[in-house]
């Protein structure tokens, strides 16, 4: 059966406007602001902030991912070569790993990026989620590559108490900044939110994450479990960029808003993150390894916070905190020199334009 319309033959007429179109003036730069904003979320250029357009630059210079990385060497070494105290190190610093990324890709995801007001902060932060979700892939690659039992390892930062510990503290201090309904315009929310995000910055991701890495670089340098460590640096080249964003983020938010945060829940914040790590370092080194001891845990994370307080124009929590392990920001700036058939299984472009510095 043809169908025929009353318009066939001729030229259907042209819909027409239920709505008048008015034109908006343009979006200037002087209107962008991290937070409470007045310029377009949806519109990118012209840029405020193009330290941030740089971030994300850089972010995606440097992409790699886990399957590039033998780790053929790695499970002789867990099951041959480590000593029942050091598969315990590695082991449990995988297990805090494996749940602070998937914490850290929400809170980016979920708390922070939709509450900033310019879409280069947030195309970056949009990056970083990615990148929180790439990290957990590899500490899951490294568990079935060992073939660890994936069920008890996930579950120790449930039934440790000192991993459970730092998780419980995480989640308290960014719960306040998840709120979808918080309104910055609001002095406290907007005090207790750059608190949260000095947190993440801080001391999640620039002292809990850079120096958590550390006791797996130790058996590295003296030729163990190369494999894991060398995906380890990856992910703390990342992570020293989340830090480095943040906190810069964090100065600009403070500058703008004129906003000045208050000293003793600064403090605070300090003093109950290094009585956790201590614990934890404790409880992971509780047998020192050959050239890692829970004190030099503790000690690097002391000072690693003060180079984080100065970073963002705070005090020192622990002045005259020593370097007490110059080796681990060698890990991040060491220009690294591989053998393409031994440690790369992908196009060589991919991760070969790493830059380390």
């Amino acid at each position: 059966m043809n169908v025929r319309f009353e318009w066939e033959g001729a030229v259907p007429p042209a819909p027409t406007l239920t709505h008048s179109a008015t034109a908006l003036p343009p979006v200037r730069a002087a209107d962008k602001r991290v937070v409470n904003g007045l310029a377009d979320i949806n519109q990118l250029a012209p840029f405020k902030y193009p330290w941030a357009w740089e971030y994300f630059l850089n972010a995606n210079r440097n992409h790699w991912t886990p399957l590039e990385i033998n780790m053929a060497q790695d499970v002789h070494d867990y099951y041959q070569r480590l000593s029942v105290a050091e598969r315990h190190v590695f082991e449990n610093v995988l297990a805090y790993l494996t749940t602070a990324d998937i914490l850290a890709m929400r809170n980016i995801g979920l708390a922070v990026m939709e509450k900033m007001s310019a879409p280069e902060l947030q195309i970056y932060q949009a990056r970083q989620v990615y990148e929180e979700a790439l990290h957990t892939w590899t500490y899951q690659h490294c568990i079935e590559t060992l073939n660890l039992d994936q069920g008890e390892i996930y579950n120790r930062y449930r039934v440790v108490p000192e991993i459970a510990a730092k998780i419980a503290i995480a989640n308290r201090r960014l719960e306040h900044a998840l709120r979808s309904d918080l309104d910055l315009a609001v002095r406290d929310n907007l005090h207790e939110f750059a608190l949260s995000y000095l947190f993440f910055a801080a001391v999640f991701e620039g002292c809990w994450f850079y120096n958590g890495f550390s006791p797996i670089f130790a058996l590295q340098r003296r030729g163990l479990m190369k494999g894991a460590a060398e995906q380890l640096q990856y992910i703390m080249r990342d992570e020293v960029l989340h830090c480095g964003f943040g906190l810069r983020v964090i100065r600009q938010m403070l500058e703008e808003e004129s906003l000045t945060l208050d000293s003793a829940a600064v403090a605070e914040m300090w003093q109950e993150c290094e009585a956790a790590e201590a614990a934890y370092a404790g409880y992971v080194l509780r047998e020192p390894i050959l050239g890692y001891s829970a004190q030099l845990h503790i000690d690097q994370f002391r000072h690693i916070a003060n180079r984080r307080a100065r970073q963002v124009g705070l005090p020192e929590p622990f002045p005259g905190a020593p370097n007490v392990l110059p080796w681990l920001d060698e890990q991040v700036n060491l220009r690294k020199e591989k053998n393409f058939f031994e440690t790369r299984v992908t196009e060589y472009q991919t991760g070969g334009a790493l830059t380390w510095d």
